[in-house]
This record gives C-alpha cells, structure tokens and sequence, in this order.
C-alpha cells in the first residue's frame, strides 16, 4: 500500500522519532511504513489519520 507518510511528515519537519513518539510506536516501525514494508493495523492507520489530522484515504492509497 502506498503512503505519504515521509511527505507529511516532512511538511511538519518532524523527524521518523518525532512521528513514532507521538504514535507510541518504534521509529523502526514508522520507517517500515513509509517504505511499503509493513501495512499499518486498522487501529494504527487511525492513529495516524489523527495526528496529521487527516483521514486515512488521504494518507494511505491501494497500490
């Protein structure tokens, strides 16, 4: 699944620590997000929806 998570995330000059703390999640994590190595759960697509105050189909998209 595409994503424009290093998009966003680089608009907010927030570095892939700064996007995992606020997630609770690993900075591992969210580098494999944004590579297409690792689909998010449900649970943590939301999660991201809300902290770039987005919903999902504006970050994620079907390859």
């Amino acid at each position: 699944m595409k994503n424009r998570l290093k998009v966003l995330r680089a608009e907010r000059s927030w570095s892939q620590q700064d996007l995992a703390d606020r997630l609770a999640v690993s900075r591992q994590s969210v580098n494999a997000i944004e590579t297409g190595k690792y689909d998010p759960s449900l649970p943590l697509a939301f999660k991201l929806a809300d902290v770039f105050e987005l919903a999902i189909e504006e970050i994620f998209e079907r390859d």
